[in-house]
């Protein structure tokens, strides 16, 4: 049975079912508008090759439902959580200054991002052996919580000197880069607040999309051009042409600078296959379909696909990434979880990789208009360690759980704001977010010993 009716209309597609050719490619393509905004918004931050990074997410994606069996209905697209560790690797200063980073910088941060794949995969592993408890033990709300919301504090700066990439006199040609972002930010806001539906998982492409629109009159209306030149060597291609691949070059201050954002993303990626299961279930009952999908406890599975996905992404050259929360929501609106629509969307994002006239028009997308974009989602994702903590009920009050909040806090932000994101300390450089996460999770084992968890 592929495609089910019941007299209350509900209609949908489970995971291991196959829409008619026509509607599995209209599905496809929907799933790529969906994965598109975020995935080159993260290659044009962090000055990663934007098709080398679309690829990636494509081939990342089969690469994850073929480990897992097919059996989850997932994503893989690259995540704003790793850009911090990036920023502070490779230099704001660099990728202010550069369109797309040199391939040895490339080199260096994937090497850091293939081995934050071992994080996630060790995650799985160890759910697989010891329960879905043990992500909840080793890594608390309390842990979670604080260092996604250094990853994005700590990104303030970039999005402000991106929203304003030459510094603003008076008069009103001086401040058309600040009109722009101001444009793009409240635009995006905007959309994401009141927009319903499918167009309700757009907010950063419409943002994108109006903010263009802006700099696009006002660059006729002045003559100031607002818009980016294409680098050299996108500028020269022809209109198909492949990603370019790097692969990783052994570096290991990347690695214990980019590892720990993986602790991040875990319970993001666990969230998500939670959600996922309370939808495909719900719908597996509408439909009268008496099979079950277990898919809250493929949690191991889940997660190591995930890791799988970030040292694939990292070893073709392209940024780490997570599971998508835009994908899921698409699907729990269209109600369509079929496997082969993610499949042949993977497919199709590889291909559109490989089209240089849409990767030029992504390059010349004015900086402002970017920046306009990070205020909102450097800030999205502060916001989102908060709601992990209230997601979880975090006790505020209790001694033990202010200690760790501040400390991975205050380590993370004043390693990153006074010492560039190298703490000195008896003559190493330790990474403020590492240094910060392994002294949360030290201090807060520490501080359970001989505590009883309640019941």
């Amino acid at each position: 049975m592929g495609w089910f009716t019941k007299s209350d209309s509900t209609v949908g597609y489970l995971p291991d079912e196959t829409p008619p050719f026509w509607k599995l490619l209209l599905y496809a393509i929907q799933q790529v508008i969906v994965m598109f905004p975020a995935t080159i918004t993260v290659a044009l931050i962090t000055k990663f090759h934007i098709s080398t990074t679309i690829f990636a997410s494509g081939f990342a994606t089969l690469c994850f439902i073929l480990i897992t069996k097919g059996k989850i209905p997932l994503y893989y697209g690259s995540s704003f959580s790793y850009i911090g560790a990036i920023v502070g690797l490779v230099g704001a200063e660099k990728l202010h200054s550069v369109a797309i980073l040199p391939d040895v910088d490339i080199q260096i941060v994937t090497f850091g991002i293939v081995m934050s794949g071992l994080i996630s995969i060790a995650a799985g592993l160890l759910v697989n052996k010891l329960g879905r408890d043990v992500i909840e033990n080793l890594l608390p709300a309390t842990i979670t919580g604080p260092i996604a919301m250094v990853i994005g504090l700590t990104l303030a700066g970039n999005a402000l000197g991106d929203a304003a990439p030459a510094a603003a006199g008076a008069g009103f040609v001086n401040n058309l880069p600040w009109i722009v972002s101001l444009a793009t930010l409240l635009a995006t806001i905007l959309f994401s607040v009141y927009l319903r539906g499918f167009l309700s998982q757009l907010p950063l492409f419409l943002g994108m999309l109006f903010g263009v629109l802006v700099a696009l009159i006002l660059t006729k209306a002045t003559g100031v051009n607002l818009f980016r030149q294409l680098p050299p060597e996108v500028a020269s291609q022809g209109v198909f042409a492949l990603p370019h691949f790097t692969l990783p070059k052994i570096y290991w201050p990347a690695a214990l600078a980019i590892m720990p954002v993986a602790l991040a993303t875990i319970p993001e990626s666990t969230a998500h296959i939670y959600q996922l299961d309370v939808y495909v279930n719900d719908l597996a009952k509408k439909l009268g379909s008496k099979k079950k999908y277990d898919l809250a406890n493929l949690l191991g599975s889940n997660l190591i696909g995930d890791g799988l996905g970030d040292m694939v992404a990292g070893v073709m050259g392209g940024p780490a990434g997570t599971n998508y929360g835009e994908n899921i929501s698409a699907m729990a609106i269209t109600r369509v979880f079929s496997v082969p629509v993610l499949i042949t969307a993977a497919i199709i994002a590889m291909i559109i990789a490989c089209f240089t006239p849409l990767v030029k028009a992504i390059y010349a997308i004015p900086l402002s208009v970017i920046g306009g974009l990070e205020v909102y989602l450097f800030g999205a994702i502060a916001a989102q360690g908060i709601a992990i903590m209230i997601d979880k009920k975090v006790d505020m009050f209790s001694a033990k759980n202010i200690a760790v909040i501040a400390t991975i806090m205050v380590i993370a932000l004043g390693g990153h704001y006074t010492f560039g994101g190298m703490i000195p300390f008896f003559g190493m450089q330790l990474p403020a977010l590492a240094t910060a996460s392994i002294f949360g999770i030290v201090l807060n084992a520490l501080l359970n010993i001989g505590s009883k968890k309640a019941k």
